[in-house]
């Protein structure tokens, strides 16, 4: 009996999904191109590159999240949530800023602009590489071997980010001097929010302020994306599966919403 109700449950959460994504997908009238693992959240920045007779830069978030929060990124340095908005160019990189505050060549590779002409620096190609989207064997041999030292998942990345960081397989700075600032301590750091599902059959919701905390910061959500208040916001599934609310970042670069049991794992 408790076989049949588990996997009840389970048929239940996986319609409910697909009937979501289906309304989703229908009211933006295309179908979502699922990316390979060492593709997922991949973003090609193209603001200004090939108008400057550059190619794009490919950015990989995997490759930053193992090492970064995005806290760091999108608070502290001021990327936008949204792929496009930041209108950033080469000479604000090189003046330190949003890239240039890591890539300075103590961080991270720099341009090294006193040893090597602009168009003969190789760690242009790094960024504005030949490769494209889902065609990189050199990314695709140094995601794997990252990978397997790493926490399995089911979507995306294919890998669980969170446990990764609770096991401190990987240890993301939250901090760089002159740019980051303290944040304040979080009311709900010590444990779960649960939520109502709000559909019968389907598992409510556990939310975790604390695991969120590593990655973000109250100021990343809060009060733009959620109301302070508990029980203020209220959003549906048709809302998140459109990339509003927790599909902001679930769905582009923290796991997608196909994972349903990874929220929705509170019994009733």
């Amino acid at each position: 009996m408790r076989g049949w109700r588990g996997r009840t449950a389970t048929l239940a959460v996986v319609l409910v999904v697909l009937m979501w994504s289906c309304v989703a997908v229908c009211a933006k009238g295309n179908v979502p191109k699922r990316l390979s693992p060492d593709e997922y959240g991949t973003l090609i920045l193209n603001n200004f590159a090939e108008k400057a007779g550059v190619r794009p830069v490919v950015f990989r978030h995997w490759v930053h999240r193992a090492r970064h929060t995005c806290r760091l990124c999108h608070v502290d340095i001021g990327f936008a949530m949204a792929a496009g908005e930041t209108r950033m160019s080469e000479e604000d990189n090189r003046a330190g800023k949003y890239c240039g505050v890591c890539h300075n060549g103590k961080e991270a590779f720099g341009w090294e602009s006193d040893r090597f002409a602009d168009n003969e620096n190789p760690n242009c190609e790094r960024c504005h590489t030949k490769a494209t989207l889902g065609r990189d064997p050199v990314n695709q041999r140094h995601f794997e071997k990252v990978r397997r030292t790493l926490p399995e998942g089911r979507f995306g990345n294919e890998i669980d980010w969170a446990a990764a960081s609770r096991l401190r397989k990987v240890m993301p700075r939250d901090y760089i001097e002159g740019v980051s600032f303290d944040r304040p301590k979080l009311k709900h750091d010590q444990g779960n929010l649960n939520l109502d599902a709000k559909l019968a059959g389907l598992p409510d919701i556990s939310f975790s302020h604390k695991e969120h905390a590593v990655w973000n910061s109250c100021e990343l959500c809060h009060p733009d994306l959620f109301a302070l208040k508990v029980g203020t916001s209220d959003y549906s599934m048709q809302e998140i599966f459109a990339g509003q609310y927790c599909g902001v970042c679930h769905g582009t670069v923290a796991f997608p919403l196909q994972d349903c049991g990874r929220c929705h794992a509170q019994n009733r």
